[in-house]
């Protein structure tokens, strides 16, 4: 029960709350109290002055004296329901009191002007002032009942011990349901969280307030579910591709294995030329798997890239060297041009697998006797490497995807017709990977039925 939230925000603000009713009713109670109590002194010290007036008008002859004659007349006049008087001599003899009942004794006594004592069963505040008028010294106590602040005092203790408990109560029903209602959404969230699974990852939670924290909370759900649907889908696809491109190959494989077991009698010719096809198809399932491992260690995060200072003119020269012996069976002619060194910062065997699989993707769709452009150039900002082929082309609606895995521009072509280092659609992903962790970009820049050009630029 108590791990629930609602529960803990409920308890926490009735915990609060009650420590600001509290310290509010007892502050209350307190600047009351000493308020009223103020209010009783003023009104002592008025009703003494009027008593000194009243004795002063019992006076025969004001210049006198004070006599004990106009001190017992002034006692007479003076008679009130919540206030008593009491006059004593400078020797502590009481000369005239209000009070019927014995005044003890300790209320005459006392430092302090104001101070309380008991009259009978009554409790009274007491203000004590000098009445001196000649030679003779008397003290006045004037009395107030404290019966009324006494029984204001206990019904106010009353009202807060009864008010705050219940207040609290209130408070807690009150804020439980509504923590219950504010997290309902967040509730809802879970309930449909819960039931989207990797089935269903198309799926999105329902938002109802797009400007609020919950809305905001939604909206990362559904940002997350839409990554893992792509993820998740992109899994797939891969899969799928993978086990496409395999499939094809294998099956070559295995059928011309079991066509070269199928005659006891076949000739050296026709052995070696079955040997011929398995060779060239290991290869290629070799470019494949290892083109396959190479993605998935770069999705995983596993692959360190061994930055070194290299020089793109020369890594870009040696790959046009390799690729020459291909571009040589196919009658293209491949250029290079460089006017200046590229120095930069990079994983040499990356980057001379990157512009391999840019110069194999040309050659491959160069017309024969055509011509494949390499230039390097180099300004303030960056380095370019800029790839031309004079080849068939990517249709516009293709452009988009040509970058995408297992992706093939000319799904019509046979494999006898590919190079020995084509893959199965993996080249530029892997192009595009290799400029991505070396923080630059491979684009491309145009293509027409007059052939493409790539870009690969990176920030100096």
């Amino acid at each position: 029960m108590f791990s629930s939230i609602r529960t803990k925000l409920t308890l926490w603000y009735v915990a609060v709350l009650a420590l600001v009713v509290v310290a509010f009713s007892a502050l209350t109670f307190v600047v009351l109290g000493n308020a009223l109590n103020r209010d009783i002194d003023e009104r002592l010290v008025e009703m003494s002055r009027n008593f000194g007036v009243a004795i002063m008008a019992e006076q025969e002859d004001e210049s006198a004296p004070i006599s004990e004659r106009a001190i017992a007349e002034a006692v007479n006049e003076m008679r009130f329901r919540d206030y008593q008087f009491s006059i004593s001599s400078g020797g502590g003899r009481t000369i005239a009191s209000t009070s019927g009942n014995v005044i003890d004794p300790k209320c005459l006594i006392g430092d302090a002007a104001f101070r309380d004592c008991e009259i009978g069963d009554e409790s009274f505040r007491v203000y004590e002032s000098p009445l001196a008028n000649g030679p003779r010294e008397y003290r006045l106590f004037a009395f107030h009942s404290l019966h009324e602040l006494t029984e204001l005092k206990r019904r106010m203790g009353g009202v807060f011990l009864l008010g705050v408990p219940l207040t609290l109560l209130l408070a807690g029903v009150g804020g439980y349901f509504l923590a219950r209602k504010s997290l309902a959404p967040v509730v809802e969230i879970g309930r449909q969280a819960s039931q989207i699974g990797a089935g269903n990852l198309n799926e999105r939670i329902t938002i109802k307030n797009k400007h609020d924290e919950l809305g905001d909370l939604a909206e990362v759900f559904n940002d997350l579910l839409g990554r893992l649907d792509a993820s998740f889908e992109q899994q797939r696809r891969f899969m799928a591709d993978a086990s496409h491109e395999l499939r094809t190959p294998l099956a070559i494989v295995r059928g011309e294995a079991e066509v070269a077991l199928s005659k006891d009698d076949r000739s050296p010719a026709e052995y070696r030329e079955s040997l011929n096809i398995l060779h060239d198809e290991s290869k290629r399932l070799t470019k494949i798997v290892e083109d396959l491992f190479t993605l998935a260690r770069a999705d995983a995060g596993q692959f360190k890239a061994a930055f070194a200072p290299v020089y793109l003119d020369e890594i870009v020269a040696d790959a046009v060297r390799s690729m020459r012996v291909l571009a040589d069976q196919r009658k293209i002619n491949i250029e290079i041009s460089s006017t200046t060194e590229l120095p930069f910062n990079g994983d040499e065997s990356l980057l001379r697998r990157l512009f391999l699989n840019l110069l194999d993707n040309a050659v491959k769709y160069s017309r024969p006797d055509g011509k494949v452009t390499v230039e390097c150039l180099a300004t303030d900002a960056q380095l370019q490497i800029i790839v031309s082929d004079n080849g068939i082309g990517i249709p516009p609606d293709e452009q988009d995807h040509i970058f995408d895995r297992f992706y093939r521009v000319d799904k019509s072509r046979s494999r006898a017709d590919e190079t020995a280092t084509s893959g199965a659609g993996l080249g530029l992903s892997i192009a595009r990977w290799i400029v991505e962790i070396h923080a630059g970009k491979v684009v491309l820049v145009s293509s027409t039925k007059d052939g493409s050009v790539f870009s690969v630029n990176f920030l100096r």
